[in-house]
Order: structure tokens, then C-alpha cells, then sequence
């Protein structure tokens, strides 16, 4: 007996030995966790349960260099919602959540109120602590959201969960969308790059909690870090100009299935960039911008680099305009190549600025070669010496490396001296010769393109950027003085004076350049014809004011030169910038200018009436309605009715601001508009019926 009880006793005595064990091994265990491994659990349990995420800055916005906005970071906002029980009973939220659903699908029109309801009533069944609504809700819906019901009671009695995040955006669209900049896949072009440390400001910081479900809802607590707003950029860039260039841009390289076109205007005197376009073929007859062209392209600028070559010997007093020289019958050969005039027949002996106006290849040709052939290093440093050597030094990233060879290249050759002369075998960018142009404009001066003119902080200025001046004086007062009367001439009697106006004086030149090409040399002596059409000058001569280069590439069919591609683009935009930002008196007129009365796509009848009789016409016939369009033949003017039908969307294109806005608030639309000007696009098709407080975009230009 006393041996089964021994046997019993051994037996529990064993499973109590093991059980300390255990438990001695499970403390042990413990204290060593909690002791030992203690941060590295902490850590594994903050990075599952627990994290600090950034919160992004408010961007600064980029201004015009009269205040109006370029591009701005518009606050959108995500929608979640808190459904689980912690929060609302189950009484009040089947109570709620049909008329939830019902507001939210009128609200936001993306799905029907049954489908709401399912999103709700299935998230609450999974106890959702973060349930996702909307995305990219603008300001407007939001504070009409918080007054639906179960959310007008807030986050901790109705579950609702707002966070805000930021939008890029544009005003004015595309207006110089390349060179404002924007963000792809995290890397920024544009000014948007080039002052991004200003603009993006300092990030903040958010403690998140991981729900049950997976997602990630944020704790507001006092640990939270608010972010930092970035600075604002002052550009100088001006909408009116720039909308200007980039309209008779896109009408121009349109009009000739061009692939793409620049356009830069620079004033004078500081270097600003007034206005910047480049458009490129993106698909059948769009055209955006695609690639700053203006400064990221180097390339062979053909004729308008003649003026280098002229001042280069202008300024070694080896020739003055009143020279001549022999250009024979248009052709001339050097080592093993010829090189040709435009005119068949050759120009014969003609004087150097005849042959600048003309822009006589042969004649400029041989006024360098006949100079420099036994020294062409020196021709090849006084270019240098005028700036065209080396980068501008802008701030916008991708500024293309211009391209001068010295005689010690390995691609030096018997004819490089005599074709560099005329602008081949030497790479610019548009904005690089545009510089130099600009500095025989400015008496000499050369000064660096500026973009900005101020950081800026609430309304308040914290750097303010002044003129860079590159080269105090490129050449003589004499030889800038018979540059400039030589671009006149350009203009009053050569190459381009298809765009001489009698009103102010233009001085520029001309350029129609063959592309190179990898294989065949220029694609010109291989069959196929491909050009770079130009023209570079400023405005008015006698008192500059403006710069500008207009460059379009590979225009397609008979038409292809500088002359008739580029230039009437520059005279446009001349015409529009010295009729309404220059005050400047006219020139005596002694030929008649022919005017041309305005057509008004839509507007009110008494307005476009005075306007006419201001312009001494009259109409020709009354019209029935308030609401007309007008055209003017002659020194009449022709009225005809545009009619709005009650409850149909009325079509405004056309209009002014003031009178579509009237027209559209009277047949109780909401309207919402982009740009400045007339309207140029209405996003409901007129015809359609008016629904109660609907919202139409009108786009402006």
C-alpha cells in the first residue's frame, strides 16, 4: 500500500518539478524579452501597428508678372468614413443610412444610392474603422457633405474622416505649361524643378494606427508635425503676350503640318522672359508642349548666325557695309564642295549689306573666308568673345550646349570656315541666339534671360532676382550702329520685307536652315528636303523694346522659308504687343495702312453697336433679339439673332465673360470658368436641357 502510495507521490512530485520548469523557463523567457529583445519587439510592434507617415507641404504657387496665377495647388479631399460600432449604434445608422446613400449619389453622380448603400451596410457588417468613400473631392462638395446626415455629426458621433491632400494646376492651361513645369513620376521640369526647394515647402508629420481591416486611420494627437507651406514664384512671364505668341504659333505651324515650333519674346533692356511657347505634334492636328524646345534644342540656326559673321568683321574693320562684293553668277566652290545662293542666276556685284538683306550665301561666305582663311582661329574667337560659346547659365534644367569647333577639332575640314559662316557646322539653341540678338538691340549689352523676379511668402518679398548683365559690350558703338541699319534693311528691303509695316520699325533676319542628317550629311543632297524656318529680331529699331525668335521646324509643302514661316509670326505678335503694351508715338505715315472692321461671334446688341459707330460703321440691318453675332463688309455692318430656347443650354462661344455669365446664371446654371478673354469652349453641348443647378466650364482664351 505504502508503495502504490510512494509511486503516486514520485508521480506528482515529477509533474511539479516539470511544471516549475516550465514556468521557470517561461519567466526566464519573459525577462528576457521584456529585458533583452525588449526595443527590438517595441519597434516590430510600432512598424505592424503603428507609423509616422509625411505629410506633403502646400506647393507655392507661380505668378505672372502682374499677380495673376500660373499654376496653384488646389486642396482635393478624400472621404472616409468610420462605420463600426465604436462609433454609431445600430439604431442610428439604419436609420441614416438610406438618406446617406441618397445625398451622397445626387452629390457625387458615380454611382446610384443602392450601390452607396451596399458600400455602407457591407462596411459595417465588417466593422470598418476606415472606410473609403470618395477621392478628389473639391472644396464646394466637401462643405456640402458635412451637413448629410450621420456626418453632420462629425467624426466621433458620425464616423466621418476628411483628409486633405493637394492638386497641381494650371489657369491657363497650356500657356507656357512646359516652362511653368510640372511633376512625372517624381521628377519636376520648368521652373517647377528649377526652384523646387522654394516651392515645396517643409513636410509634416502624421501618426497612423493599421485598423483591423488592413487600412491605415490617423491618430491626431500632439505629436503630430504640421507642415511648412512653400514660397511663391513672381515670373515674368505676361499672360496677354504669351496667349498672343502661342495662338499665332499653333494658326502657323497648323496651317503648314509642321512637326513643331518656338516662340520666345525677351524684353530689351532686362533680359525678361515676356512670353515662351513650345508646341509639338502630338497626334493628327494637336499640338502641345512636349519638349522645351527653346532650350533644350541645339542646333544648325542657318542664316540668322550671318550676323555674327557681320560683326565679326565689322568689328576687324576688314570690311564696311558700303563694300562690295562679287557674288558672281549665285555659286561658289570650296575644296570639294559648292555652295549656292537662292537666286539661280547669282546676285553679281552687290555691297555687303546688300547681301546681308539679301542674305547672300556666297556673299557673306566669301567676305570670312577671303579674311580669315589663313587665321580662322581668329574668326572662330571673336565669335566666342560675342557670348555664342558657351551656356546661358538659366535656370531651367536641359539648357542644350551650343556647339562652336575650333580649327584643333577633328572635324575641322577645308570647308568648315566658309559653311560656319553661314551658320552650318554650329550648334544654338533658339534662346541662345535670341540672347545675342538681343544684345545688338540693347546697344551691346548682353544680359541673361530671367524667368523670376521675386520669392515670395504671404504677399510678402524674401528675394527679388535683378538683371544679370553677361558682357558689358560685345562690339564698338560703331559696329552695333551698322548691325542694327542692316537688320532694317532686312526687313525695309530684303529677305523679309514681306513683314515691313509702315506704322513701326522692325529690324531682323531671316533663316531657312537644311537638318542635318546622321547618315547622309544634309538631308537636302540625299533627295529628301527637310527645313528649319526662322526669324530673329526686335521691335521697334529705333527705340527696342522687344525681342523675339520664331523658329518652325520642317514645314511642310512649297512654302519653307524663314521669310514666309516664321516671320509673319513675328509680325503678328509685333503688331498685337506694340498695339496694347507699348505707348509709344507712331511713325509719320506717308502710305495708307488698310484697316479691318472686327467680327463678334455673340454678344449684346447695343455693345457691339457702340463699338462699331466708334469705329465709323454702321449697321446695315436691325436685328430681332438683344443677343446678336456681327460681321463688317465694308463700312457695313451685317446683325444676325441668336436665339435662346427656355430650359435648353444655350451655346455662349464667342462671348464675353460678362454676358455668358448673365446668359447662363438667368437659365439657372452654375457656371465655372478657366482663362481670360472670350469663351472659347463650353463643356455641355447648347441644345441639351438644362437640369436644375447645372454646372457648365467655360474655357477662355
Amino acid at each position: 500500500m505504502s508503495s502504490i502510495k510512494n509511486d503516486i507521490l514520485w508521480r506528482v512530485y515529477l509533474v511539479y518539478f516539470v511544471v516549475a520548469v516550465l514556468a521557470f523557463l517561461i519567466i526566464a523567457k519573459v525577462v528576457y524579452i521584456q529585458f533583452a529583445e525588449g526595443d527590438k519587439w517595441k519597434e516590430v510592434a510600432r512598424n505592424t501597428t503603428l507609423r509616422y507617415v509625411e505629410i506633403d507641404a502646400n506647393r507655392g504657387d507661380i505668378y505672372a508678372d502682374d499677380g495673376r496665377l500660373l499654376a496653384t495647388s488646389v486642396p482635393m479631399y478624400e472621404i472616409r468614413m468610420d462605420v463600426s460600432s465604436f462609433v454609431t449604434s445600430d439604431e442610428l445608422f439604419y436609420s441614416k443610412v438610406d438618406s446617406l446613400a441618397f445625398n451622397l449619389s445626387r452629390l457625387f453622380r458615380d454611382r446610384a444610392p443602392n450601390q452607396y448603400r451596399q458600400i455602407l451596410v457591407e462596411g459595417r457588417r465588417n466593422q470598418e474603422r476606415y472606410l473609403l468613400i470618395k477621392r478628389n473631392v473639391s472644396y464646394s462638395e466637401l462643405i456640402m457633405l458635412r451637413d448629410f446626415p450621420l456626418f453632420r455629426k462629425g467624426r466621433y458621433r458620425g464616423g466621418l474622416i476628411v483628409e486633405e491632400n493637394t492638386r497641381r494646376e494650371m489657369p491657363f492651361r497650356s500657356l507656357a505649361a512646359r516652362t511653368i513645369g510640372y511633376e512625372r513620376g517624381g521628377y519636376y521640369v520648368g521652373l517647377e524643378g528649377a526652384y523646387r526647394d522654394y516651392l515645396e515647402g517643409v513636410k509634416g508629420k502624421r501618426l497612423m494606427r493599421r485598423t483591423s481591416g488592413g487600412s491605415w486611420m490617423p491618430i491626431n494627437d500632439e505629436h503630430e508635425i504640421s507642415p511648412h507651406n512653400g514660397k511663391d514664384l513672381l515670373t515674368t512671364i505676361n499672360v496677354n503676350i504669351q496667349d498672343i505668341v502661342e495662338n499665332s504659333l499653333r494658326r502657323q505651324i497648323h496651317k503648314y503640318g509642321a512637326d513643331y515650333g518656338t516662340a520666345v519674346v525677351m524684353e530689351v533692356a532686362t533680359g525678361e522672359i515676356k512670353a515662351i511657347s513650345n508646341l509639338s505634334i502630338s497626334g493628327g492636328d494637336t499640338y502641345e508642349e512636349l519638349f522645351n524646345y527653346a532650350v533644350g534644342e541645339s542646333a544648325e540656326p542657318g542664316s540668322t548666325f550671318k550676323l555674327a559673321s557681320i560683326l565679326v568683321a565689322l568689328e576687324d574693320g576688314i570690311i564696311s557695309p558700303e563694300d562690295f562684293v562679287n557674288t558672281d553668277d549665285g555659286s561658289i566652290t570650296y575644296a570639294d564642295r559648292t555652295m549656292y545662293d537662292s537666286d539661280d542666276e547669282g546676285f553679281g556685284r552687290i555691297t555687303v549689306k546688300e547681301a546681308f538683306e539679301i542674305s547672300s550665301n556666297v556673299g557673306i561666305s566669301k567676305i570670312i573666308y577671303d579674311h580669315y582663311k589663313d587665321k580662322p582661329q581668329d574668326y572662330i574667337d571673336k565669335i566666342k568673345s560675342f557670348g555664342l560659346g558657351e551656356k546661358l547659365g538659366i535656370e531651367i534644367s536641359g539648357e542644350g550646349s551650343p556647339v562652336i569647333k575650333d580649327v584643333s577639332s577633328s572635324e575641322w575640314s577645308g570647308v568648315s570656315l566658309p559653311w560656319m559662316s553661314i551658320g552650318y557646322g554650329v550648334s544654338l539653341t533658339p534662346l541662345q541666339i535670341l540672347t545675342f540678338y538681343n544684345a545688338i538691340a540693347n546697344n551691346g549689352k548682353m544680359v541673361k534671360p530671367m524667368f523670376v523676379k521675386e520669392i515670395r511668402q504671404t504677399g510678402e518679398t524674401l528675394k527679388r532676382f535683378n538683371t544679370k548683365v553677361l558682357n558689358e559690350r560685345i562690339a564698338s558703338r560703331r559696329s552695333i550702329k551698322q548691325a542694327n541699319d542692316m537688320l532694317v534693311g532686312v526687313v525695309e528691303n530684303g529677305t523679309a520685307k514681306n513683314i515691313h509695316t509702315p506704322v513701326y520699325q522692325i529690324a531682323g533676319k531671316t533663316g531657312t536652315a537644311q537638318v542635318a542628317n546622321t547618315r547622309f550629311g544634309y538631308i537636302g543632297d540625299s533627295g529628301g528636303i527637310s527645313y528649319r524656318a526662322s526669324f530673329v529680331g526686335y521691335f521697334p529699331a529705333d527705340n527696342p523694346q522687344y525681342s523675339m525668335i520664331v523658329v518652325i521646324h520642317n514645314p511642310k509643302g512649297w512654302i519653307y522659308t524663314g521669310s514666309q514661316v516664321a516671320a509673319p509670326v513675328f509680325r503678328e505678335v509685333a503688331d498685337k504687343i506694340f498695339a496694347t503694351q507699348l505707348n509709344l508715338p507712331l511713325r509719320d505715315i506717308e502710305e495708307p495702312v488698310m484697316a479691318k472692321f472686327p467680327t463678334f461671334r455673340g454678344g449684346n446688341y447695343d455693345d457691339i453697336l457702340n463699338v462699331y459707330k466708334q469705329l465709323g460703321s454702321y449697321p446695315g440691318n436691325k436685328p430681332q433679339t438683344n443677343w446678336v453675332s456681327a460681321s463688317a463688309r465694308a463700312d457695313t455692318v451685317v446683325f444676325r439673332d441668336r436665339e435662346f430656347i427656355q430650359n435648353l443650354v444655350p451655346n455662349v462661344v464667342g462671348m464675353s465673360l460678362k454676358d455668358a455669365l448673365y446668359i447662363l446664371e438667368n437659365a439657372k446654371m452654375e457656371v465655372k470658368f478657366t482663362g481670360k478673354g472670350i469663351v472659347r469652349k463650353q463643356s455641355i453641348r447648347p441644345g441639351l436641357r438644362i437640369e436644375p443647378g447645372q454646372v457648365i466650364v467655360l474655357e477662355l482664351s
